[in-house]
């Protein structure tokens, strides 16, 4: 018994040393040997606003080089997609994405992509191909998630909406259809608040 109680304890440490050194980024999400985060359950939660958490500090280097801070959009509802284009559900919901940000424009709604665990020029051909109009933000490292305390992206792809004062309002888990997508923004933009 002592042998093979020596030899748990042998494996633990060896199991827990390699936990500790895998991944070279930051934050790591890896999830079953995923890219990062695990399949979304679909799930939409709408938030009370009264018990919304707000956004900030989100900012960074756009695909096409620019910076960007989205604070500059308070005033704007705004939906934050994030995305990779490795991620086969992120291709199926590309052009719900564009066909909502296009018919949402004259409404003053913001769209930004936050492109995940991948180089900008891995995401820049992707936006290219599927007619992308609206910006991404590149994050390699994962690092801009964090941002959106209360109630984060836990998935690959996730979609979150803001309110007018920068404020998380809903959250879809996973790939968000055209329908989804639409009323919850339109939600949103029927606000006063």
């Amino acid at each position: 018994m002592g042998l093979m109680l020596r030899r748990l304890v042998a494996l633990s440490a060896v199991v827990l040393g390699a936990a500790a050194c895998s991944g070279n980024h930051a934050v790591s999400q890896d999830v079953s040997g995923s890219l990062g985060y695990g399949p979304g359950d679909q799930a939409t939660t709408w938030i009370a606003p009264g018990h919304r958490s707000t956004v900030s500090g989100v900012t960074g280097t756009l695909l096409d080089g620019s910076s960007f801070d989205l604070d500059r959009w308070r005033g704007h509802v705004v939906v934050v997609n994030f995305w990779g284009s490795w991620c086969g559900p992120c291709t199926g919901e590309i052009r719900a994405l564009e066909q909502v940000h296009r018919d949402t424009a004259q409404q003053g709604v913001e769209f930004i992509g936050v492109d995940i665990k991948e180089t900008a020029s891995s995401a820049e051909s992707f936006t290219r191909s599927h007619h992308v109009t609206y910006p991404s933000l590149s994050d390699p490292s994962n690092l801009l998630a964090l941002r959106f305390r209360g109630m984060p992206p836990n998935a690959t792809p996730t979609t979150i909406v803001l309110d007018r004062q920068g404020r998380i309002a809903a959250r879809h888990s996973g790939a968000i259809l055209y329908t989804t997508l639409s009323g919850l923004v339109h939600r949103a933009v029927q606000e006063r608040a």
